[in-house]
């Protein structure tokens, strides 16, 4: 079976032949129908987070069931599933306090080998999934079903960026009707964001980018404003339209870096929410003025998987989806080849793609 191997940091990725592992008892072998191209693979690749060689890259996939393990009970052949980057065992302290995006089992699950390479050495997967590949061996705690006949390419946004940013805005900062709303970055997690403010019934929806290239897909999924920070200060900009005050809620939504977290503290408003939905390098850090987040009580924070309940809300995005309220098809800016994924970072990286969704494996 062919793979996407990550081997080295900043190195493109290896197309190999790989021998997934035959199922334990709660794994499901899972043939994959659509893997998005995510920011996230990114930068694994390129060494902002720290992962070992020989790992199978991608999690932002969707396909069918082909096998199960003797003791899998969440799901059956021919089902159809959305895997979900973080396990939701349904048991620990974090899925029974209704928190599944922060489960116990995350740690165990990704660092599981899931086959073996050519030469016969262990690979492990991104996250437990390892969505760049024909099939993959998982946990049935990384897989949920759902009822739907939206075809797999779009499915697949939902096991990552639609999941993170949607449920940014409806989960993380709950954001409420009326409410004034900032989104710095408008690649595939920040128009997510976008629609989930407008989901929610935001008034004013301010899309920030530097350049002009994402205006039209901001615009096309709701943005009220949309700011160039070429053309100066963003944060100056955002507070004119807001009359001075800044909005209820600022999103960041690029690669976690500390000028831009502050652009987003800096366009909050007194009392308001500021939310970091990106993943930053490992050893950033962020420097904020305390008087200012004490004097004007300000919130930040963070926002991981969009703090989803993915039993809960990976159907209720279908549904949104299937009823034209969440727009999941305008999002996919490219079908392609699994060999042609270090095409789509190139494509990512140049800023010419929403999302690269990799069909043809």
């Amino acid at each position: 079976m062919k793979a996407a191997m990550f081997v080295a940091a900043g190195e493109p990725l290896s197309i190999e032949d790989i021998t997934p592992s035959a199922p334990g008892p709660t794994d499901v072998v899972v043939q994959l129908g659509a893997s998005g191209v995510c920011h996230s693979d990114l930068s694994l690749k390129n060494g902002f987070v720290m992962m070992p060689p020989g790992m199978v890259l991608g999690h932002e996939g969707a396909g069918t069931v082909v096998d199960v393990g003797a003791e899998v009970s969440k799901v059956k052949k021919g089902d159809k599933i959305i895997a979900s980057f973080i396990p939701a065992c349904g048991v620990c302290l974090s899925c029974l306090s209704d928190q599944s995006h922060l489960c116990d089992r995350e740690f165990e699950v990704m660092m599981a080998p899931r086959g073996t390479r050519a030469d016969s050495t262990p690979y492990m997967t991104m996250t437990g999934l390892g969505t760049f590949a024909e099939a993959m061996t998982v946990s049935q705690d990384s897989v949920i079903k759902v009822e739907t006949d939206i075809p797999f390419d779009q499915l697949a946004l939902i096991g990552c960026g639609v999941t993170t940013g949607v449920g940014a805005a409806l989960n993380t900062a709950q954001v409420h009707p009326g409410a004034t709303v900032a989104i710095i970055g408008c690649g595939g997690v920040g128009l997510s964001v976008l629609q989930g403010a407008r989901i929610a019934g935001a008034s004013r929806i301010i899309a920030v980018e530097h350049g002009d290239e994402k205006r039209q897909a901001a615009e096309a999924q709701g943005a009220t404003d949309y700011v160039n920070a070429a053309d100066g200060d963003p944060v100056a900009q955002v507070q004119s339209l807001t009359g001075g005050r800044g909005v209820d809620y600022a999103f960041e939504v690029t690669v976690g870096a500390p000028e831009i977290l502050a652009q987003a503290y800096g366009m909050t408003r007194k009392g308001g929410t500021m939310v970091m939905v990106s993943m930053p390098r490992q050893e950033g850090t962020m420097t904020i003025p305390t008087f200012d987040l004490f004097y004007n009580e300000k919130t930040i924070k963070g926002c991981k998987y969009g703090s989803s309940q993915v039993r809960r809300d990976f159907q209720r995005f279908v549904s949104l989806t299937e009823t034209g309220r969440l727009d999941l098809g305008s999002m996919v800016s490219r079908h392609i080849k699994l060999d042609e994924v270090n095409d789509a970072f190139t494509a990512m990286e140049n800023r010419e793609v929403t999302r690269s969704v990799i069909t043809s494996f």
